[in-house]
């Protein structure tokens, strides 16, 4: 058998749907499952051993193309997949595979995709609260009681790669790295304050920890403040990777530090120790999935709002959990 996944826009969505790709090959054995995703997605899949080929889709969030999406259509008709499991709830990310004639399409209804989904599951949100528990469930029939315990997400790093990385930008692993990655790209009220990782980074310092600090091109500024505020304690890195050499970097920290972000959920996968600080999210919904995870939140009264920027607007559901708190968990994960 021979499928595709058309592939989630947002990294930590990417890492959540590994678990269906493993259930996936348990069900069809032999199976070759390739993945349609975009670019700044498509690292991770590659560090997937269940994805045989990344596809790259060329379309930006919201972007239709009709006249592009018909051309990848008939590149994607050449290949005659069995199936496609379309993880996005979007119509448009529905269109594709329904103009290849893929025969078997398999996703949510969503967004009213009668025709252009034709193996359709409708989503119970309360019976499956967790988004890794949606996306497994789409390798069952419509209606079928999902399979648990479900596993937990891996993304591989291996020894050469991670010298091949440090090769690449110049980089020697310093004894004793602890990473932060202080970004998050839903927006500011999921980001815990500047001045409060910066603290942390000078507490750490003292300890003899290396502090690298991970994040795209839109979190180089406020890792600068960062670092501005712990002078000599951090290494921005931040828009200085790629993101398969981000993955490599992360793989090489003792701990990692971490918003509700692509980035926390790529710690998860490669199994390394984290704490992840929550502030307008919830981790009921989308936790780091991990047994090494310490997950802070002062579930205040307002939180989780989902909001964008805090709506009462004092951010006390981050500005209110402390340097002291957040370094009391890095040392109980760290190693002795």
């Amino acid at each position: 058998m021979k499928a595709l996944i058309v592939a989630p826009a947002w990294i930590g969505d990417t890492i959540m749907a590994q678990p269906l790709f493993v259930r996936l090959h348990a069900l069809y054995p032999g199976l070759r499952l390739d993945a349609l995703a975009p670019r700044w997605v498509a690292p991770v899949l590659q560090r997937m051993d269940d994805i045989a080929e990344v596809i790259d889709s060329p379309f930006n969030h919201g972007q239709v193309s009709l006249k592009a999406r018909w051309r990848l259509a008939r590149e994607l008709a050449a290949r005659h997949y069995d199936a496609a499991w379309i993880l996005p709830n979007s119509a448009k990310s529905a269109l594709v595979p329904f103009l290849a004639g893929i025969p078997r399409r398999v996703g949510f209804t969503g967004e009213a995709r009668y025709g252009l989904i034709n193996v359709r599951h409708t989503l119970d949100k309360a019976a499956l609260p967790l988004m890794i528990e949606r996306f497994v469930q789409l390798a069952e029939a419509p209606g079928a009681p999902l399979p648990k315990p479900i596993a937990q997400p891996r993304i591989r790093s291996t020894a050469a790669d991670k010298q091949r990385t440090l090769n690449e930008l110049g980089l020697d692993a310093p004894p004793r790295l602890v990473a932060f990655c202080p970004g998050a790209e839903y927006g500011p009220a999921k980001r815990w304050p500047a001045a409060h990782f910066a603290t942390l980074a000078r507490a750490l310092a003292e300890r003899s920890r290396a502090v690298w600090l991970f994040g795209s091109p839109k979190d180089h500024a406020v890792a600068e403040d960062i670092c501005r505020l712990a002078p000599g304690c951090c290494r921005n890195l931040c828009g200085a990777t790629s993101l398969s050499q981000a993955i490599d970097l992360l793989a090489l920290a003792e701990i990692i530090v971490c918003n509700d972000s692509g980035l926390m959920h790529v710690a998860a996968a490669l199994d390394r120790p984290i704490v992840a600080l929550y502030g307008s999210s919830s981790p009921g919904f989308t936790p780091p999935l991990s047994d090494r995870a310490d997950i802070l939140s002062l579930k205040l009264a307002c939180s989780p709002c989902f909001e964008r920027q805090c709506p009462l607007g004092h951010l006390d559901c981050l500005n209110k959990l402390s340097p002291q708190r957040v370094l009391a968990a890095v040392e109980k994960r760290s190693p002795a």
